[in-house]
């Protein structure tokens, strides 16, 4: 069973370069319960529903079909759980079979921890399974299909972090799925997804405690949206080109902002980041100098926050740029939990993550700090 790939650092940076020999595949029934192609009923989705503690839910559907951008939201859904249970999935492999960095010094450790993770990953099988059933009834163009996945981790502590992380980003992004259920007019689809929101909340404050952290980050979750999501998803664990229906899903994938500071610590202070000079050279919209982009913060609820670029370095001959910009830690009102960076092409001001989104041309860098 390969192992989790090394991560960089204790932060989620986007862009890392993944390389493994033997990514994750769904072929060959890799669950051994036929998921993602599970009937409903079948004795498989009894024995996933035992192992989740709980039922897909069997209300009615709603009223009318869902308008096509919510159909958009529930294919990300679906997009994003299929890579959370092919995680769970791996590490769950990994611990059974002691591969070095998930060893346990005793075994009542480890199978407290195998059961926990079991229902887990069984739990978002039925997330899953719950939004695909919806793509596939009022969709069209069929179910989404799972890609091929690489996890830059290679030890218990940094996949545990990183699910926190990626938890953190889906917490933020129901939030937008939320809100535009209900701006689409969708509100039967709303109670099912808040719902969802709660049990990930409760999985987050356990990956946090076993990282010595307070369970509940901060009051109000970072919010997020889409784009944001479907972009890390795609920088950092798809295979590119291992996904045979992905067109499917009407989201942009934004090109990467790395984040270069290593290490970063609760204060305020300059951050370095790079970005890659696109096919045909700097656009004419960025300024040969690249003052036509900025960098926005989005941490909490709180407005995001707008900051020039500084010390830009544009190297032609490796088409990269690299630039440092101010982090404007405040404890008591900015930084903590997650924080998502995000280069746009115009200064603002921005009223919310979703404004930002529709600017961004590098993104998402993903910061935690608590």
């Amino acid at each position: 069973m390969p192992s989790f790939i090394a991560l960089a650092s204790l932060f989620w940076l986007t862009c890392l370069s993944l390389i493994s020999a033997a990514p994750f595949s769904y072929g060959n029934n890799r669950l051994g319960n036929g998921f993602p192609t599970v009937a409903n009923p079948s004795a498989q989705l009894t024995a996933i529903e035992a192992a989740a503690h709980g039922s897909l839910p069997d209300g009615p559907a709603p009223p009318s079909a869902p308008s096509s951008n919510s159909i958009t939201s529930l294919r990300l859904i679906s997009f994003n759980e299929l890579t959370e249970v092919a995680f769970f999935t791996e590490l769950i492999a990994n611990i059974t079979n002691n591969v070095a960095g998930y060893t346990f010094d005793a075994d009542r450790s480890k199978q407290h921890m195998l059961t926990i993770l079991t229902a887990i990953q069984a739990q978002e099988e039925l997330h899953e399974l719950n939004a695909n059933e919806a793509v596939t009834k009022f969709g069209g163009q069929g179910p989404v299909q799972p890609c091929q996945y690489n996890f830059p981790v290679d030890n218990l502590k940094d996949a545990l972090a990183l699910a926190s992380t990626f938890t953190d980003v889906v917490l933020g992004t129901l939030q937008d799925v939320q809100n535009l259920f209900g701006t689409d007019g969708d509100i039967g689809l709303i109670r099912g997804v808040a719902s969802v929101i709660g049990q990930e909340g409760e999985q987050n404050g356990f990956f946090r405690f076993k990282a010595d952290k307070i369970p509940s980050a901060v009051p109000f979750l970072t919010a997020s949206t889409r784009e944001f999501a479907f972009s890390a998803l795609n920088q950092n664990f798809v295979v590119p080109g291992s996904c045979p229906n992905i067109g499917t899903i009407d989201l942009p994938i934004f090109d990467p902002l790395v984040i270069e500071t290593q290490n970063i610590q609760p204060q305020s202070q300059n951050i370095q980041f790079s970005i890659i000079i696109p096919t045909g050279g700097i656009p004419s919209s960025w300024h040969s100098d690249c003052s036509g982009l900025s960098l926005v913060w989005i941490n909490q609820q709180n407005t995001p926050i707008v900051e020039k670029l500084q010390n830009i370095q544009i190297d032609l001959k490796n088409l990269r740029i690299t630039f440092e910009t101010q982090f404007p830690f405040d404890s008591a009102s900015f930084g903590n939990g997650l924080t998502i960076a995000a280069v746009t092409n115009s200064t603002g001001p921005f009223a919310t993550a979703d404004t930002v989104a529709a600017d961004t041309i590098f993104g998402p860098g993903l910061i935690e700090i608590n």
